[in-house]
């Protein structure tokens, strides 16, 4: 499963410059706003040095990394939810992606025109909630006009729905997002809506070089509204990542230290979009090829073997399994065999983070 990111924020904000640090993709990131107008996406290979050492150990003719897809989408202005700045397009685009990462200008820069003529952090996360809100509203309030004609009847089950969403109707009204929503809502019927503000955001507040590794005061602004949000801030400068990425890999680390940094913003990003999703990483390996694969947490076995082929969960039988940690201390597959290590494991096994698995099925 490809875990697909959306980036979001008003023009200006060094959206357009992180995506092309984090994918090198080249997107337009000019100084004006709507320079992106239909999304780039790019496909980043998640570095692990769990699957480098497991590719050495097994000797494999090649290593292949599990991999995020950063969807650039272009910048919301006040009144996208009405069209403003082709605003249905991009929030058509945001309801595709799995977690939005909201990127929060937090540096001054008179060289760099800010589309409200000020840095106000605060303001502008304001700006893109209010117009995510506004949509979801529009979106419960059909809903609820839907319900109410179908509960005409008395159905139990209906009238139940009618009462959840209309809950839920309320507080978005209220101008909550529907993450902060503790009402009861069917999980079928959250599937339903689709809801842009159910869905997990972290924010990605983007500083100059001389506030890493920690921020300033626009951050600390950042954090006190993702906490009444229920979402997550990373800081992050675009700009030392854009620099970054044009390094050899080699230097990248003694750059990453010299600003207080052990990693860069892109692998933190991805560390708290996991989280965020509730996804973990299991592998395969073999002299032909050791792969890493990325899985929701509490997948069973069978769920795990679906990523590399549907034959596989369809003929299913067992599990061979060997912990990142007991393969990497006994060097092999083999010598984890002998020690004891090699577990096998049948359906009902819950898949763990850093699994090592040689799934056996019938064709």
């Amino acid at each position: 499963m490809a875990l697909q990111v959306g980036l979001v924020g008003l023009p200006n904000v060094g959206k357009s410059t992180l995506f092309n640090a984090v994918s090198q993709a080249g997107a337009d990131a000019a100084n004006f706003p709507f320079s992106t107008i239909d999304p780039n996406v790019g496909v980043v290979p998640i570095s692990d040095p769990r699957l480098e050492h497991l590719g050495a150990l097994a000797r494999s003719a090649r290593v292949v990394a599990t991999a995020i897809e950063v969807v650039d989408i272009a910048g919301l202005v006040a009144g996208a939810s009405r069209g403003e700045g082709l605003g249905n397009q991009f929030l058509a685009h945001i309801r595709e992606v799995d977690a939005i990462c909201s990127v929060v200008r937090c540096f001054e820069n008179p060289d760099v025109v800010h589309v409200a003529g000020s840095v106000d952090p605060v303001r502008d996360i304001e700006v893109i909630t209010t117009e995510l809100v506004l949509k979801d509203l529009e979106t419960a309030e059909k809903r609820v006009e839907r319900g109410q004609r179908a509960a005409k009847g008395g159905d139990k089950d209906l009238v139940r729905e009618l009462a959840q969403v209309t809950a839920l109707r309320d507080h978005l009204a209220e101008g909550h997002v529907a993450r902060t929503f503790t009402g009861d809502l069917a999980a079928t019927l959250a599937r339903e809506l689709s809801l842009l503000t159910a869905k997990p955001v972290l924010y990605a507040a983007n500083v100059a070089e001389q506030d890493l590794p920690d921020g300033n005061e626009h951050v600390a602004a950042v954090r006190a509204v993702a906490a009444r949000e229920g979402a997550e801030v990373i800081v992050i400068s675009a700009q030392v990542e854009a620099e970054l990425a044009e390094l050899p890999t080699e230097e990248r680390g003694e750059y990453l230290a010299s600003l207080g940094l052990e990693r860069s913003g892109l692998e933190r990003l991805v560390e708290r979009a996991y989280a965020l999703l509730g996804l973990l990483t299991f592998f395969t390996a073999g002299p032909k090829e050791t792969r890493a694969w990325t899985l929701p947490a509490g997948s069973t076995a069978p769920r795990a073997a679906r990523e590399i082929h549907t034959d596989l969960e369809r003929g299913f039988i067992r599990a061979e399994v060997i912990s990142y940690d007991d393969y990497a201390a006994l060097g092999s597959e083999a010598a984890a065999r002998d020690a004891g290590r090699l577990r096998i494991e049948g359906k009902d096994y819950l898949v763990a983070d850093g699994d090592v698995i040689h799934f056996r099925f019938n064709v």
